[in-house]
């Protein structure tokens, strides 16, 4: 293949839809603890993706996304998933809808997500969580430097260290999360959410292991396009069990928070 043909089809994407549920990842879903196995980073966005599809084929008026919850019920490898999606909870103006990722027909991640109507409420606008520094005032950081895998290498990042467990970070991707389809600004956040976990670390990953069983993020207004800013702090208790949280930023301030339950193993 020339060069002009690679720049004409763009940067390889995350997964290709092969069924009409069923998606087959690429080698930039690859794994950092385990590099035969998926990072779950960007399924986290197909399952947000599905959901919106699922919505936007059921109803025209847009009921906007406010918290995903996942739960990982553990590693998948790098092969085709299927995905359904199902209302728990209808209703006009608040719905809980899940979608549940198989592998083998075995779940491996749980998505709940609550959808609600939007109403005026710009006059009442406003967060105290304060503002992170501009992308360009940030230095880029190497990340494949202390992760391996195909999903990491795929992102830029830009982190500015506060020590151990702390971090400001920008993060993006060229890549599509599914080829040949239109995705939101939401979903494209949704599949880099993960990363967290990884730009703020307390400790040597080769000498601790610390991998997140779930992620819950909350957002009190729609991500704009461009970077994704990270504000991450990373807590270790004294029995196995961290956190991490971060506020969620774009290029205009806050628009969210999230969290990961660790288990930590020495």
């Amino acid at each position: 293949m020339s060069e002009r043909q690679r720049a004409t089809i763009g940067p390889m994407s995350y997964w290709h839809r092969t069924g009409p549920c069923t998606f087959t990842p690429t080698r930039h879903v690859g794994g950092a603890w385990d590099l035969d196995t998926q990072h779950i980073a960007t399924l986290l966005g197909v399952l947000a993706h599905e959901v919106e599809r699922d919505r936007d084929a059921r109803r025209d008026d847009g009921l906007q996304i406010t918290r995903i919850g996942y739960d990982i019920l553990g590693t998948v490898p790098l092969e085709p998933v299927d995905i359904e999606v199902t209302v728990l909870r209808a209703g006009r103006t608040i719905e809980l809808v899940e979608a549940r990722a198989c592998h083998g027909g075995r779940p491996v991640v749980l998505l709940r997500a609550w959808l609600t109507a939007g109403y005026p409420t710009a006059e009442l606008e406003g967060t105290r969580h304060g503002p992170m520094p501009a992308p360009d005032e940030v230095p880029a950081w190497d990340m494949t430097a202390l992760w391996d895998g195909g999903f990491i290498a795929s992102v830029e990042v830009r982190r500015h260290d506060l020590g151990p467990g702390r971090a400001r970070s920008w993060v993006r991707t060229a890549h599509p999360l599914v080829a040949d389809e239109e995705v939101s600004r939401l979903a494209q956040v949704a599949g880099l959410l993960d990363i967290t976990n990884g730009v703020a670390v307390r400790v040597d990953p080769k000498v601790v292991s610390f991998p997140n069983l779930d992620l819950t993020a909350h957002l009190f207004r729609a991500p704009a396009p461009g970077w994704l800013g990270l504000d991450t702090t990373v807590s270790f208790g004294p029995e196995g069990a961290g956190v991490t949280t971060s506020v969620l930023h774009d290029e205009q301030g806050a628009f969210g928070v999230s969290t990961q339950c660790l288990t930590v193993r020495p």
